[in-house]
């Protein structure tokens, strides 16, 4: 029997009731503190995925990182505050020896066939197959775990603190190894980018994100058209200060279908 994809043992759990999912920390998943703040919004929004009262498919779900993931158990608890016709708001809580490391909410609905329109094009690009993967080994153990190339915006780390200009990022992404889309692995990529504000300064300054958000543009026979193919990813920094700093990002399939558009705010120390 073939090992399981690293993406789905980040995701294992064990149900304990309807409203509550027991994990574990991955170490396939580790970034410099804690595990990759993608896998923890996924585990999160998994909660809700799972959940036997779940109406619909997600249309928008924001994470908050309470506190930094320390390695061992956890658990993630999903309530559905409130159900609709067709629209279903939840509450999701993950804790760690009884105190909340994350809290979420989540938007799920029966989406219906309406007039559609898509204002965000997707920018011309080349092929993935054009686009080399960069030759550095990366340096944190979650980046091994897709398969990026970039187009633009891949910060050089060499610290010279000269400012970029921008802080644009264009790349091709998807699992490494390949794996099927769905919302949860759809969710982890939304959280790929690299600190904005590492690009623009060519400065390194901890920082931690603190809020994401994502929104669902997709049904899921649209993942499932997705498959194994890559996604185009596009992020910029809006404002940096006062020891904050924010960015938008969207997520294109090949076919130029926009995923998710998706919004995070840090913090930043000097």
């Amino acid at each position: 029997m073939s090992e399981a994809h690293p993406f789905d043992q980040g995701l294992a759990f064990e149900r304990q009731g309807d409203a509550v999912l027991v994990g574990r920390t991955h170490p396939a998943w580790r970034n410099f503190i804690g595990p990759f703040g993608g896998l923890t919004a996924a585990q999160a929004l998994q909660g809700v995925l799972a959940h036997p009262q779940r109406l619909g498919d997600p249309v928008s779900f924001t994470v908050n990182f309470a506190a930094a993931v320390a390695d061992g158990e956890f658990e993630v608890e999903a309530v559905p505050a409130r159900t609709n016709r067709s629209t279903q708001h939840w509450t999701i809580t993950m804790r760690q020896g009884g105190a909340a490391v994350a809290t979420a909410t989540a938007i799920t609905a029966v989406r219906r066939d309406t007039w559609s329109l898509t204002e965000a094009e997707m920018p011309a690009v080349p092929r993935p197959a054009d686009v080399p993967v960069p030759g550095t080994p990366p340096r944190v153990e979650w980046v091994k775990r897709y398969e990026m190339r970039f187009i633009e915006g891949l910060f050089s780390g060499s610290w010279d603190g000269a400012d970029s200009g921008g802080s644009l990022t264009r790349l091709w992404v998807r699992d490494n190894p390949p794996r099927p889309l769905d919302f949860a692995s759809l969710t982890a990529m939304s959280d790929i980018f690299f600190p904005r504000i590492w690009l623009r300064r060519s400065t390194y300054v901890p920082l931690g994100t603190i809020t994401m958000t994502v929104y669902f543009h997709a049904r899921e026979e649209q993942l499932r058209e997705t498959g194994t193919g890559y996604l185009l990813g596009q992020s910029r920094g809006q404002a940096f200060g006062a020891g904050y700093f924010d960015h938008t990002a969207q997520l294109w399939n090949e076919a130029g279908r926009l995923l998710v558009t998706t919004h995070q705010l840090y913090y930043f120390k000097e």
